[in-house]
C-alpha cells in the first residue's frame, strides 16, 4: 500500500491531492486518468498560490473521500492530518469556521467506514482550531458520528467536560439545546448510562423555560421521553421535570395528559393513586413500553418515602403495610429496600413494630422545598448563635470568678503581711 511521505520538493497539500486523485483514477487508465490528475493538481497549485484555502480544503476533502475504502487507515489519517492543517494558514475567523464545516461534514458522512478513525480526525481537528465556535461545531459532528458510526464509548468520557466547553464556546440557547439533546441521544445507546441521558434530556427541557407555545411545541416528544425514562429507569427517585414548561405543557395536551399525569403520580402521590391510574388507563402502560410490575416495585418505595417525610419521623407498621398495599410480613423487606436504594436513613423498632426515620430523600425539589430547606437553615442559624452566645456568658462569668479569685488572694496576703 503506497504511504503519503510529503518532501521538500512537493507541497504536502499538493502530493495529498496528487495521491488520492491518483488512486481515485487509477482504474480508468492512463488515457481518462492522466488530464483529470493534471487537473486537479493544478486546481490545487493555484489555490496555494492564491490562498484560496477553502477552495483547497474542499478539493482536499472530497478528493480524500473517494478513496478512503482503498486506503488503509494509516494512509488515511496522515491524509487527514494535513488536510486539517490547512486552519492554520487561515486568520480570517469566519473562513476558519468554514473551512471546519467542510472538512467536519466530510469525515462525518461515511460513518460505516473507519468511524473510530474518523472520530479520532475530528478529535484531531479540535485540538487544531483556536476559534470557540469552529469548536463547536467539530463536536457537534463528532456527537453525531460517534452514534452513526455506533462507536459512543470513545466519547462519553468528554461530557464530564461540558461546563467547562460551554464556557469556552459561549453558544445560544439555540445551539445549548442541539448539545444536550445529541448527548442525550448518545448516552440513550447506552443502558447503563441511562441516568446521565436523564440528566441531559433534563438540561435540553429547561433551555425551554421562557418560550411561546409554538416554540414549546418543538420539544413535546422530547418531554414525553424524558418522563418515561423516568419512570422505566429503576435507580432514580428524584427529578426536576415536573416544573418545567416543557413538561408542563403536556397536562393540556389531549394525547399526552396521561403521561403528565403519570408524572405527577411518581412525584407527589402514592401507589394508590398509581393503581387507580393504571385501572383507568389499561393500555398506557404496554403503549409506552413500560411494565406494570414494575412501576409497582418503584412507587412501593416513592410511597414509603412520602411517608418517611412526615415530621413526626415515625412510621407504625402497620401504615407502610396499607400504603404499599403489601403483607405484614413484607413489611420490613421494603424497609431494607428502601435503605440500600439509599432513600432513607431509619431504625426498625421490632418491639413496637415503629420505623424511625433519622433522614429521607426529597421526590422533587421544587419551590415546597427550598422554602423547608430556608426555614430549617435558619433554624439552624439560630441554633448555632445560641450556643455561640451561651459560650461567650459562661466564658465571662468564668473569667470573672478567676479574677474575684486572684484579688481576694492578693488581699490576703497583703494581710498577712
Amino acid at each position: 500500500m503506497t504511504t503519503i511521505v510529503p518532501t521538500s520538493e512537493e507541497d504536502p497539500f499538493l502530493a495529498v491531492v496528487r495521491f488520492t486523485s491518483q488512486l481515485a483514477w487509477a482504474d480508468a487508465g492512463p488515457e481518462a486518468a492522466e488530464p483529470e490528475i493534471t487537473r486537479l493538481c493544478r486546481e490545487a497549485e493555484e489555490s496555494i498560490v492564491k490562498e484560496k484555502w477553502l477552495e483547497l480544503s474542499t478539493l482536499m476533502v472530497t478528493s480524500a473521500e473517494l478513496v478512503s475504502s482503498k486506503i488503509s487507515e494509516k494512509d488515511l489519517e496522515c491524509t487527514y492530518t494535513i488536510i486539517c492543517s490547512i486552519v492554520k494558514k487561515v486568520e480570517s475567523p469566519e473562513e476558519v469556521l468554514e473551512i471546519v464545516k467542510a472538512i467536519a461534514s466530510k469525515v462525518a458522512q461515511q460513518p460505516s467506514d473507519k468511524a473510530s478513525l474518523r472520530l479520532k480526525i475530528l478529535f484531531n481537528l479540535y485540538n487544531l482550531v483556536d476559534h470557540p465556535y469552529a469548536r463547536f461545531q467539530v463536536y457537534m459532528k463528532a456527537l453525531t458520528l460517534a452514534v452513526d458510526g455506533k462507536v459512543t464509548e470513545y466519547i462519553v468520557s468528554s461530557f464530564k467536560k461540558i461546563d467547562n466547553f460551554l464556557k469556552e464556546w459561549n453558544i445560544d440557547i439555540k445551539d445549548q439545546r442541539e448539545l444536550f439533546l445529541a448527548i442525550a441521544n448518545v448516552l440513550k445507546e447506552n443502558k447503563s448510562l441511562v441516568n446521565e441521558s436523564l440528566k441531559f434530556l433534563t438540561k435540553y427541557l429547561a433551555t425551554f423555560s421562557n418560550e411561546d407555545a409554538q416554540v414549546l411545541d418543538e420539544a413535546k416528544e422530547e418531554a414525553v421521553r424524558a418522563v418515561i425514562e423516568f419512570v422505566k429507569a429503576s435507580t432514580i427517585f428524584q427529578c426536576d421535570l415536573l416544573d418545567l414548561p416543557a413538561v408542563a405543557q403536556l397536562e393540556k395536551d389531549a394525547k399526552y395528559a396521561p403521561v403528565y399525569q403519570l408524572l405527577k403520580i411518581f412525584l407527589t402521590q402514592r401507589l394508590n393513586a398509581y393503581t387507580e391510574f393504571q385501572n383507568a388507563n389499561p393500555e398506557f402502560l404496554q403503549s409506552y413500553g413500560l411494565a406494570d410490575e414494575d412501576c409497582v416495585s418503584k412507587m412501593r418505595l416513592l410511597s414509603l418515602v412520602d411517608l418517611a417525610s412526615d415530621e413526626s419521623g415515625k412510621i407504625p407498621y402497620a401504615s407502610i403495610k396499607d400504603a404499599l398495599q403489601v403483607n405484614e410480613e413484607d413489611v420490613e423487606l421494603w424497609i431494607v429496600k428502601a435503605i440500600t436504594a439509599k432513600l432513607i436513613d431509619c431504625k426498625m423498632d421490632q418491639m413496637n413494630q415503629v420505623v424511625i426515620v433519622s433522614r429521607s430523600s426529597e421526590r422533587e425539589f421544587g419551590t415546597k422545598q427550598w422554602q423547608s430547606l430556608r426555614t430549617k437553615l435558619a433554624t439552624w442559624k439560630d441554633n448555632i448563635s445560641n450556643i455561640i452566645t451561651t459560650i461567650e456568658s459562661n466564658k465571662v462569668t468564668e473569667e470573672g470568678s478567676q479574677a474575684s479569685s486572684s484579688s481576694a488572694a492578693a488581699i490576703q496576703g497583703l494581710s498577712v503581711r
